[in-house]
């Protein structure tokens, strides 16, 4: 069973087969019995559960609340808000009945044609209408404003084509839905949000991130301006891991949603929403996973440290329990989530390969050597380098070894992001460098049509317009590689997930 554990396909090999083999063998999850939906496994609920702790804090650092609204939106609110219905009509599920009985033929349970709805409620697959609707009523004056709320729940779009944790119909997420006086304040909420998702991308997720605009065809459906963070995964394509949008005024118009300003005159709010989901699951486990298993970032790993004896007794098991007490309890009050699998249905083996596939930063393992001389074997799950240290201090020395794991892995992606962003000026270079995967920076004349061309010929699409400078020349003007046209600057293009 160890070697099967660790039996996984090689990224070489084949990088899609084996991203779907380790969500399944490391126990993240599992297909369900309805079509395109995922069973979260424990495990992978945990790491869900920290992430969404620590996000849930960042977000209250910033001033927001949570709040629930509900999972039915009526058909009339999405027909509001045209841009809207009309980017997310193809994935809604829709509920046309209340009511089953029997099937008096002897079929079963059937939907009953009487118990028709007067008007059809959507599966929420966005909050945006719902929540625009509710806001209505909260608010009539400046003083009420502004509202920094956030939802954290589940949504449903229709997919075809789904994948464990990166594309499925049902998926977890959290959506912000903010309301302000003035558009200034909007746009400075949209970016305030943005950067929330980077920091919590590189500082717990260790994955590095480019931050952007999107194009108008990439944007949000009903946004004036849709701001992203993109990383690159280990095969060279790009997983958008965070968006927040400014919507400007289009929700407030169409749920006819007016304050008093402080001019005593009436005015349309101003509105953002941002949201991050269960797909940063799969930008975790395709940055940092190697052909062992999973990586994780000691800053979200469920457990951080797990401690494994060897012995060849009972009484020296005893021994062993005794002595690894004390290090655990120091560990815990360090701050560190430790398990000691003393377990005596699983070899030691067995244990090894299960905690390795399973992505634990650190594992420390005691014999009856160890005992005898005071000390502990270390093994750190990103280099899988081993050494032997003594007991005294084994705790501090765990607490910085988590921290330059974290630091380590997250440097490792960087350099990997950065190697692999080149620059060109020619379409022919374009589609030759794109085969080779990675962030291609080129310049592009700003329309759809070019873009959508592109995107038809190369299955490249503009993953953002970067506020940072990556290469020299990327903020210069230059001529559109497809028609020549003028360009203001380069774009990252990359084929993406």
């Amino acid at each position: 069973m160890a070697v099967e554990l660790k039996d996984l396909t090689k990224r070489s090999e084949n990088y899609s087969q084996w991203y779907n083999e380790l969500v399944v063998k490391s126990d993240l999850a599992e297909q369900s019995a309805v079509r395109g939906c995922m069973v979260i496994k424990p495990y992978g609920y945990a790491i869900w559960e920290k992430m969404q702790q620590q996000l849930d804090r960042m977000f209250k650092e910033t001033g927001h609340v949570n709040a629930y609204f509900p999972l039915l939106i009526p058909k009339s609110f999405l027909s509001r808000e045209a841009e809207h219905v009309e980017g997310f009509a193809k994935e809604c599920a829709v509920v046309t009945h209340y009511r089953l009985k029997n099937d008096p033929n002897g079929g079963g349970v059937v939907v009953d044609p009487e118990a028709k709805l007067e008007e059809e409620l959507i599966i929420r697959p966005t909050s945006e209408t719902i929540i625009w609707n509710t806001y209505k009523n909260w608010i009539n004056s400046y003083r009420d404003l502004p509202i920094l709320v956030n939802q954290w729940a589940n949504v449903f779009r229709w997919e075809m084509r789904t994948r464990l944790f990166l594309r499925t119909a049902e998926f977890l997420w959290q959506e912000g839905h903010t309301a302000h006086a003035t558009r200034e304040e909007a746009e400075e909420e949209a970016v305030r949000m943005l950067n929330v998702y980077g920091d919590f991308a590189e500082k717990y997720m260790a994955v590095p991130v480019i931050k952007g605009v999107k194009s108008a065809n990439e944007r949000f459906a009903g946004a004036l301006n849709t701001y992203t963070i993109e990383a690159m995964m280990q095969d060279g394509k790009a997983l958008q891991s965070g968006t927040s949008h400014f919507l400007g005024q289009n929700f407030a118009k169409a749920f006819n949603v007016q304050f008093v300003n402080k001019d005593n005159q009436l005015e349309y709010v101003w509105a953002t929403s941002w949201g991050v989901s269960t797909r940063l699951m799969g930008a975790l486990i395709m940055t940092h996973s190697d052909d062992n298993g999973l990586v994780l970032p000691p800053h979200l790993a469920p457990i951080q440290v797990v401690i494994v004896p060897i012995y060849k007794s009972q009484e020296q098991l005893h021994q062993i329990d005794e002595k690894v007490a004390g290090i655990v309890a120091r560990l815990k009050d360090l701050g560190i989530s430790v398990k000691y699998d003393n377990a005596d249905n699983k070899r030691p083996g067995f244990k090894f390969a299960d905690y390795e596939v399973k992505g634990v930063p650190v594992r420390l393992v005691m014999g009856g050597r160890d005992l005898e001389n005071n000390t502990i074997e270390v093994m750190r799950r990103d280099t899988l380098e081993k050494e032997t240290r003594t007991c005294d201090g084994i705790e501090q020395y765990v607490k910085d070894l988590l921290e330059d794991i974290q630091a380590n892995i997250y440097q490792k992606a960087l350099n990997y992001r950065n190697a692999r962003i080149t620059s060109v000026d020619t379409y022919d270079e374009f589609k030759e460098r794109i085969e080779e995967g990675g962030f291609i920076l080129a310049h592009w004349d700003g329309t759809t049509e070019t873009e959508l061309r592109i995107k038809e010929e190369t299955k490249a699409t503009i993953r953002c317009i970067p506020f940072d400078t990556f290469l020299p020349g990327d903020k210069e003007p230059g001529k559109c590689m497809v028609t020549g046209k003028p360009s203001p600057c380069r774009v990252i293009f990359a084929r993406s997930y």
